[in-house]
């Protein structure tokens, strides 16, 4: 292909993600009609749909996780289910289980809430590990068995796991193997003064607004699609595995510093995940190319549960984030 036919190639790309993506614009704008002051949440659900990934959400309660998702789902007149995850919680609890029916002297499949669109996971690490384990292999598969049936899950598909950082007495831990199956880790932090203050508002108000539909399943399957075909160059590549190279081997980057504090780095899914999630950033910023600085805005959501402390780092208050702060401060950017 010759430099002209790839310009032009290009030039309809971004002509076609400029029309696609005010379709989010607008959708954007629905949810901001109901969630007040959340604008990275939004944006990295958003970023998951599109990317087809999962989020892990850490935030103290009462931040709108449960209202965003669900405000989400029904700006894209999706099926919403919300799971409270609890000690006594069982695998088939989330992904259902066989009845026996007297009257017809046989067995019958009970789906359970995993089968919508939108799955909000309450506190994940209150639950036990083959609880946890049931979602997570859904997550990854997309489909669940159920006797000796195998059903697929709804298309599409996004998990919000949530994880509150203040209340750790009984709760389980999520395996770090686990863990890497998100796409993104979130920290959701509190709304600004006069955020809170429309919040108040709005709660105090008799009026509540009704979300419209704004997107359909098809649009958002158009838009994945749009989102997989956005130009990325070999130097944004090269940048994206030296963040994920960087954790792994910080004495190759001259980080010789970090060493002592990092057990261990992000694997090639984190590579993966960074560049899907960079293609869906500059798709939401009605870009057709990706640029360094939709790397460095999804880097530390993609990396921060990806790169393990040591003892020597959480003795020193040391964070996984500002290990990537770090990287991200050393590597230079193309």
């Amino acid at each position: 292909m010759n430099y002209s036919t790839a310009s032009e190639d290009i030039k309809i790309l971004i002509e076609k993600v400029q029309e696609k993506s005010k379709d989010f614009s607008y959708l954007i704008k629905e949810v901001n009609q109901v969630i007040v002051g959340q604008k990275y949440m939004i944006t990295r659900l958003l970023i998951g749909l599109l990317a087809n990934g999962h989020i892990l959400l850490e935030g103290v309660p009462g931040l709108a996780k449960t209202l965003a998702i669900k405000t989400l789902s029904e700006a894209l007149d999706g099926e919403f289910s919300r799971i409270q995850f609890t000690p006594d919680l069982l695998p088939a609890d989330v992904i259902g289980t066989l009845i026996y029916n007297i009257k017809d002297n046989d067995f019958k499949v009970k789906k359970g809430p995993i089968f919508a669109n939108f799955i909000l996971a309450d506190e994940i690490n209150r639950a036990p590990a083959k609880v946890q384990s049931a979602l997570l292999e859904a997550m990854q598969e997309k489909q669940v068995t159920i006797g000796d049936e195998t059903f697929q899950l709804q298309d599409p598909f996004l998990v919000l796991a949530t994880q509150n950082p203040i209340d750790q007495e009984g709760t389980y831990v999520l395996p770090e193997a686990q863990v890497d199956r998100f796409m993104l880790k979130c920290v959701i932090n509190y709304p600004e003064f006069e955020e809170e203050r429309t919040i108040l508002r709005q709660n105090m108000s008799k009026d509540k607004y009704q979300v419209r539909e704004i997107l359909n399943v098809e649009k958002i399957f158009e838009a994945r699609e749009l989102v997989k075909s956005i130009y990325m160059d070999e130097k944004i590549e090269s940048y994206i595995l030296d963040l994920t190279f960087a954790t792994r081997y910080p004495k190759k980057y001259e980080l010789e510093n970090l060493s002592p504090y990092i057990m261990y780095g992000a694997s090639p899914r984190g590579s993966i995940s960074m560049a899907m999630a960079a293609k869906a950033h500059a798709f939401l910023n009605q870009r057709g190319f990706v640029i360094p600085e939709d790397v460095k805005a999804v880097a530390k959501d993609v990396l921060r549960h990806r790169v393990g402390v040591s003892y020597e780092a959480e003795a020193e208050n040391i964070t996984s984030e500002d290990l990537i702060d770090e990287i991200l401060a050393a590597i230079v950017a193309p």
